[in-house]
C-alpha cells in the first residue's frame, strides 16, 4: 500500500477525494473565470467576466466562490437570490467620493454597484504547486461613465494548514490618480465580507451561529451588529457556522493589526458576516488591507479562533 505524507493525510479532513502527491493547479474558461483544483477536486472559482452593460446585475462585480468539500457546488452565493449584490468573498464600499470624466464630484457605490461597477482589468500573476495557489489581477473601480477612480491589486493565497482546513489570504493595494477618493458606509454595505450559499437564506438561517472574541459561541439563529451591539467594534476575529448540503462549514473571519481601524463588524443569520472602515486613497498614499479567512467542516473553538488570530497578528 502507498504511504501517504502527513499533509495529505490531514487534507483528507476536508477533502477525502485527495491522493498523495496531489497539488494546486490553476485552469482558465477565457473570459469568464479561473477554477483553482487540489488534485481532480475543485476548491475555488474567480469570477472574473467582464461587465456587460446588457447583463449587468450578473457581471458587474468580479469575486471568488468556494465549493463544498466534494468539490462540486458552491458553498458561497453567487448573482441572484436574496441581496444579488452579495458575492462569495467580495470587497467594496457603498459610499465612495471621486470624479467623473467631467471632474465633478460623484458619490459611486461599488457594494451594490449603483452609478458605479468593478472590473477586471487583467491577472498580474498566478501559480500553483503543492504547497499553495495564489492569483493576483488587477481590478478598476469605474464611474458609471466609465471613469477608474480606483485601480486596485487584489491577491488571494490558498494553502492547508495542518488541521485540514482551508486557509484564505486576502492582500489588496487600491491606489489613484485623482487627488483623493473617500471610502464610506457602514457594517452592512461596506468592507471586506464573506457570503455563504443562497441555500442558508432559503433553508438553513435558524442553524446559523457565530463566534465571538467576547462571548464565545452563540445561540443558532443569535446576530449581533454595530452600532447597536457597541462591542462589534475593532475584533481581531470572528467565526461564523452554517449549514449547506446538510454539512455544517465554519468560517473563520481574521483581521490584520494593519488595517485601518476603527473597524465595525456586521452579520447575518442568512450567512454575510465580515467589518468596513472609513478610509481615504490620494496619489502618494495608496490604501494596503490584508485578511484571513480560515474555511472548513471541522468544528472552531473560540480557543482555535483566537490561536489563528494570534498567528495572523503577528505576520508583517
Amino acid at each position: 500500500m502507498q504511504e501517504f505524507s502527513n499533509k495529505t493525510k490531514y487534507l483528507f479532513i476536508f477533502f477525502p477525494l485527495c491522493v498523495a502527491q496531489a497539488k494546486f493547479s490553476w485552469m482558465e474558461t477565457k473570459g469568464k473565470n479561473f477554477d483553482l483544483s487540489w488534485g481532480d477536486q475543485k476548491v475555488a472559482r474567480y469570477v472574473y467576466e467582464r461587465m456587460d452593460p446588457q447583463d449587468r446585475e450578473r457581471t458587474y462585480k468580479p469575486f471568488f466562490h468556494l465549493y463544498d468539500k466534494k468539490g462540486e457546488k458552491f458553498v458561497t452565493k453567487g448573482p441572484g437570490g436574496k441581496f444579488t449584490h452579495h458575492r462569495g468573498i467580495y470587497f467594496g464600499f457603498s459610499k465612495c467620493s471621486a470624479l467623473n470624466k467631467n471632474g465633478e464630484q460623484v458619490n459611486v457605490d461599488t457594494w451594490h454597484c449603483k452609478r458605479g461597477f468593478q472590473t477586471h482589468e487583467k491577472i498580474i500573476s498566478h501559480n500553483a504547486d503543492a504547497r499553495k495557489a495564489f492569483l493576483e489581477s488587477e481590478i478598476a473601480w469605474r464611474v458609471d461613465d466609465g471613469t477608474i477612480f480606483i485601480t486596485e491589486r487584489r491577491k488571494l493565497t490558498f494553502q492547508f494548514n495542518k488541521e485540514g482546513r482551508l486557509q484564505i489570504d486576502f492582500d489588496s493595494t487600491l491606489s489613484t490618480n485623482q487627488p483623493k477618493v473617500t471610502l464610506d458606509g457602514d457594517p452592512q454595505h461596506a468592507g471586506f465580507q464573506f457570503r455563504a450559499s443562497n441555500e442558508v437564506a432559503e433553508s438553513t438561517f435558524k442553524k446559523t451561529y457565530y463566534i465571538r472574541p467576547n462571548d464565545g459561541k452563540d445561540s443558532m439563529g443569535n446576530t449581533k451588529n454595530w452600532p447597536q451591539n457597541k462591542d462589534m467594534k475593532n475584533l481581531n476575529w470572528k467565526a461564523q457556522s452554517v449549514v449547506i448540503g446538510n454539512v455544517r462549514y465554519f468560517t473563520l473571519y481574521l483581521d490584520h493589526k494593519n488595517n485601518p481601524k476603527p473597524s465595525f463588524y456586521s452579520e447575518r443569520d442568512y450567512g454575510r458576516f465580515g467589518s468596513y472602515f472609513k478610509s481615504s486613497v490620494t496619489p502618494d498614499r495608496p490604501l494596503d488591507v490584508k485578511y484571513r479567512l480560515i474555511f472548513g467542516t471541522k468544528e472552531l473553538s473560540p480557543q482555535d479562533c483566537s490561536s489563528y488570530s494570534s498567528k495572523f497578528l503577528n505576520q508583517l
